[in-house]
Order: structure tokens, then C-alpha cells, then sequence
């Protein structure tokens, strides 16, 4: 898989990034799970309940040729209020909080670097509160997780919270969504 880069990333319920992601030009896929708790194989309950100490993440496989670290970050702090302790909207725990998983060194320094420039301009009026984290082991979630979007789109968590989400990825980056 030579030219392909990793990344996780945290921020709320997976099913929203998932969804963005599987639409992001050099994206190769995007893959719902867990990470961060420290029990193996966790399940949704599991995690669901907060005591785990895992994270709702997406794991994105992505052609750095095509589409830069950097630049889906971007996405990630557009997509997501990295500004609210252990909460999105309405999901609240520390499964749900705002996080980078580093893969390599340069991850690292690319999000803090970010994250640092987000800070000076104020982006969003209060403190980004976005962990960066080295990453630990993924585990997938359940199959009925992976695509959950575009398998259950009239789904009301899906019709409130995740269009509205893919519809602002949609606006704002459509020359990064994927041709055809």
C-alpha cells in the first residue's frame, strides 16, 4: 500500500465523520471503531457506557499524493466543535470527545501546529479543547456501524444530526468531495 497514510480521529459519534470522510476526495476508506480504553475488543455497549475508556473514532486511509494530513484536518475541525469537553450536541461522555490520533511524529506536529493556529485567530470564540494523542490499538465496530449513514439516512440521529453535517462538508469543501 505504498503512498498511503492512517489517521484516527474522535469528535462525537463516528457516524458523522464516517460519513464525510467516505465522500472526501483521496479518501480510500473510512472505517468506524474504538480507541483509546484499554479493555480488547470493546463493543458499542461498552463504549456507549463510558467506562471502557475508548473513543468513537474513524480510522481514514487516505493518498497524502492527493489529499494532505493537514488539509483533512481541516475538515475535521469544520465538521465538529472542537471546543466542547467530553461532548457533541447532544452525546456527552468521553467516548464522544475531540481528539487526533497521531500515526507518525509529523502527524503530531501538523495537528498541534493546527490546532496552535486555530488558537491565534480564535477561530471559535472559546479555547479548542482537541486532544492529540498517540494512536493505540483500533478495533472495528460492529457491521452494522460501517456506512451507517448511507444504509440509514431517514434515521432520525441521522436525518438531525449527521446531514446537517455531510450538507457543511458539502458547502464548504466541495471541491474536495470525490467525482462520481
Amino acid at each position: 500500500m505504498a503512498n498511503r497514510e492512517i489517521m484516527t480521529l474522535g469528535g462525537g459519534c463516528f457516524w458523522c465523520l464516517e460519513a464525510v470522510y467516505r465522500e472526501t476526495e483521496g479518501v480510500e476508506s473510512a472505517v468506524s471503531g474504538y480507541m483509546g480504553g484499554g479493555s480488547p475488543n470493546p463493543t458499542y455497549k461498552q463504549v456507549c457506557s463510558g467506562t471502557s475508556g475508548h473513543v468513537e473514532v474513524v480510522q481514514i486511509t487516505f493518498d497524502p499524493t492527493v489529499i494532505a494530513f493537514r488539509d483533512l484536518l481541516e475538515i475535521f475541525f469544520v465538521i465538529h466543535d472542537p471546543t466542547t469537553l467530553n461532548s457533541q450536541g447532544n452525546d456527552h461522555g468521553t467516548q464522544y470527545r475531540s481528539v487526533v490520533f497521531y500515526h507518525s511524529p509529523e502527524q503530531k506536529t501538523i495537528a498541534e501546529e493546527v490546532i496552535a493556529g486555530l488558537t491565534r485567530e480564535n477561530a471559535y470564540g472559546r479555547p479548542i479543547v482537541t486532544a492529540v494523542e498517540p494512536a493505540s490499538v483500533f478495533y472495528t465496530a460492529e457491521d452494522y456501524h460501517q456506512d451507517y449513514f448511507t444504509n440509514n439516512p431517514n434515521q432520525p440521529y441521522c436525518a438531525y444530526v449527521v446531514a446537517p453535517k455531510v450538507q457543511k462538508f458539502r458547502a464548504k469543501f466541495a471541491e474536495r468531495r470525490k467525482v462520481g
